[in-house]
């Protein structure tokens, strides 16, 4: 069975995506168009996917492995096979996780909020909405995505197994791919001021211009 700490890490999965759901429902309830998912082509088709699949894997590959043994023995991650860390490196690993994806659900939902009538899941074209700059948006370009990558990347640390691994790694993926067609449509939207916006502020976090 997965560690107290696995399942903190869990929690902070299901938290987050219970107020991102409640929070996605209330912009839109007001009229504002915020799913742009279902409009998505090419390589944001994939990125929207991707993401889908991220937070499937992430909530339920878990709660499927506890409840079929013959999945989890199978998978050489998974804390009763015997391979992964244990002792002392393992639960600092496991608290480390939790930790990691507490911080990272709080971040992604703070950054959303952030973001107000902006916020939209998804990138279309003539649909970007204003640009913010403030807050946490001052020192990253994509605080919500960053935090939802630190949140699945805590889950797989504390809560080992493939289907946790697979969803941080496409989290990384699709936000990688968004991130990209984003920028493009955000510099032919707002021209100038995001220019010097990325000019100034890291894509993830860090040091601005060092990102490819």
């Amino acid at each position: 069975m997965p560690s107290p700490m696995g399942w903190a890490a869990f929690a902070a999965l299901s938290f987050y995506l219970i107020l991102f759901a409640l929070g996605t429902l209330r912009l839109a309830a007001n009229g504002q168009r915020i799913w742009l998912f279902t409009t998505a082509t090419g390589r944001d088709r994939g990125a929207a996917f991707g993401f889908r699949a991220a937070f499937a894997l992430g909530l339920l590959g878990p709660l499927v492995w506890v409840a079929l043994p013959v999945l989890h023995k199978a998978d050489p991650l998974w804390s009763e096979s015997g391979l992964p860390l244990t002792g002392w490196t393992g639960a600092l690993l496991a608290w480390a996780g939790a930790l990691l994806a507490w911080a990272g659900a709080l971040l992604a939902l703070l950054a959303q909020s952030g973001m107000g009538a902006s916020w939209r899941v998804g990138v279309r074209q003539g649909e970007a909405g204003a640009l913010v700059t403030s807050g946490l948006f001052s020192l990253s370009r994509n605080p919500t995505f960053l935090g939802q990558a630190m949140l699945l990347a805590g889950v797989a640390a504390a809560l080992p197994c493939l289907p946790t691994l697979i969803a941080a790694v496409l989290m990384v993926w699709s936000a990688n791919t968004q991130i990209r067609s984003e920028e493009t449509i955000l510099l032919a939207t707002h021209g100038e001021a995001y220019a010097r916006y990325m000019a100034r502020v890291p894509r993830w976090i860090g040091r601005a211009g060092t990102e490819g």
